[in-house]
């Protein structure tokens, strides 16, 4: 493990996150107070804040072998010092003092691992909002090439690619109405099975299949609620996620779309997507609902196109299955289809992501959206580690290099990009689509501009205001839906009253 001993609590979650980015399998400990840990210590940091100067100092700590000889102590330790620096620093300015303790912390960690970060000693989860910042303040490409190479030692791949992103969310947004506009999410939180590595709010299906109605007229109830608050508002996105829309039956699923359609205005709506997700999900009469109620956008997600994969990961699903239901979905007529891959799901080669790719290709689909295996606390791949410390998992530059070529053959272009704690090889999630599909939800999501409303069981709401902050920044406030099923039914009048807390000064 890697100890971070602090003379005072300050920027800890930076140097955490940034220490976690080189050392991801490494517990990082982080505290103002000497702690006692079960795990042996590989490397011991002091960071001391003085009145004007940050000073780092640390210790790489090698233990001697259990079977060491005779005449070695077993756990005996070597110190050796590792060289450190001391900068000077102006602590009313904190962004920039923030900004250069990662710099040094940055090259200190450089330095002693011989190895980069195609992000630099960027951490954050959004980082096309640095470049979108500039953009609106009228900063020209190179100006903002020069601000995040200085900045935050991001590779040149990486500045170009999220300024593309920004330059084409810029003018997606401008379609958005932030004053008196906002968006909604309708969670759905059941999976035909839970898969090794997600960490999201869902339940296996079997076990709440009695349940599913009794769920929706506690969503009703709370659609009610946020129809009436909102009516005077300007609807522009929906998405409908999980879990898996698509578990719902086809009655079910007719039921919650006429419920929506029937208590909003939708003349202002320039997207309904329902994320149709997994294809063991997914039957002919499921998708002939969602394109009766005209449904815009759609999500069939194979995550891999290699069965010993699926197998492994719990997909219960075949490729044949994935192909059929595209097949199916162009057929009624969704002319806006997006399909997730995730890069560094265990034992894949480059070879078998190239192979995806070719299989991809040949279905031409309308949004291609690239993620980087991330493994949260939550995960099973995660909570079970030593059931899976076997299996390679290898995502690299070289896979979010060959992803984009194929988007490109594909004439599909990158516009948006997040992050994730825990992301493989340190890399991003990327969103890419043909001219006039980018799906306008995700954009939102990432960018922060917008309120979000969200119901169902753990489903997060994220209140925006629009006036912004002297820094530039927007106020953003959050409540939280209970993420259990049986107490989201049990409890709904409790979570529309943490909504009309939010919004008690709208």
């Amino acid at each position: 493990m890697i100890e971070v001993l602090l003379n005072k609590l300050e920027f800890e979650y930076d140097i955490h996150s940034l220490i976690k980015a080189f050392f991801p399998e490494q517990y990082v400990g982080v505290s103002a107070e000497k702690k006692e840990y079960d795990e042996k210590i590989d490397i011991r940091m002091q960071v001391n804040y003085g009145e004007d100067t940050i000073q780092i100092t640390w210790q790489e700590i090698v233990h001697a072998n259990e079977d060491a000889q005779a005449n070695e102590k077993p756990g005996q330790e070597e110190v050796k010092e590792i060289p450190g620096e001391t900068i000077q620093v102006d602590f009313s300015d904190r962004v920039r003092t923030k900004n250069q303790l990662k710099q040094m912390l940055y090259r200190m960690l450089c330095d002693y691992t011989k190895r980069t970060l195609p992000w630099g000693n960027l951490t954050g989860i959004r980082p096309t909002k640095i470049p979108m910042k500039l953009l609106e303040e009228g900063k020209s490409r190179e100006e903002i090439y020069r601000y995040m190479k200085d900045t935050y030692l991001a590779s040149d791949e990486k500045i170009e690619l999220a300024t593309d992103i920004a330059e084409r969310e810029n003018a997606i947004l401008k379609k958005i109405d932030y004053d008196n506009g906002y968006s909604l999410y309708i969670g759905i939180p059941f999976c035909p099975t839970t898969c090794l590595y997600c960490s999201f709010t869902s339940y296996p299906l079997v076990s709440w299949k009695n349940r599913v109605d009794a769920y929706l007229d506690a969503l009703e109830k709370e659609i009610d609620y946020t129809a009436a608050k909102f009516y005077h508002k300007h609807l522009n996105s929906i998405y409908i996620g999980g879990g898996t829309p698509t578990t719902l039956e086809p009655y079910q699923l007719d039921r919650l779309i006429r419920k929506i359609k029937c208590s909003f205005d939708l003349s202002d709506c320039l997207e309904f997507t329902v994320e149709a997700g997994r294809p063991d999900s997914i039957t002919r009469e499921k998708l002939e609902v969602l394109h009766k109620w005209g449904i815009t956008r759609i999500s069939i997600n194979p995550q891999t196109m290699q069965q010993r994969t699926l197998d492994l990961i719990g997909r219960r699903h075949s490729v044949e299955q994935t192909v059929e239901s595209f097949k199916i979905a162009r057929e009624l007529g969704f002319d806006d289809i997006n399909m997730d891959l995730i890069m560094g799901l265990p034992e894949e080669s480059l070879e078998d992501v190239r192979d995806t790719l070719e299989q991809i290709m040949q279905l031409k689909p309308d949004n291609l959206t690239v993620h980087s295996l991330a493994l949260k606390r939550a995960a099973r791949l995660n909570m079970f580690k030593e059931d899976y410390k076997d299996y390679k998992m290898v995502n690299t530059q070289e896979h979010m290099d060959l992803t984009a070529s194929y988007a490109k053959k594909m004439d599909l272009f990158p516009y948006y990009l997040y992050r994730q704690k825990g992301m493989a090889g340190n890399l991003e999630n990327v969103g890419y689509a043909k001219e006039g599909k980018a799906g306008v939800y995700n954009i939102l999501i990432m960018e922060e501009k917008q309120t979000i409303v969200a119901c169902g069981a753990g489903a997060s709401t994220k209140r925006v205001w629009t006036e912004p902050n002297p820094d530039g920044t927007h106020r953003i406030e959050r409540c939280e839906n209970v993420k259990d099923v049986g107490q989201y039914i049990e409890r709904i009048d409790e979570m529309i009253e943490r909504k009309q807390k939010l919004f008690a000064e709208e």
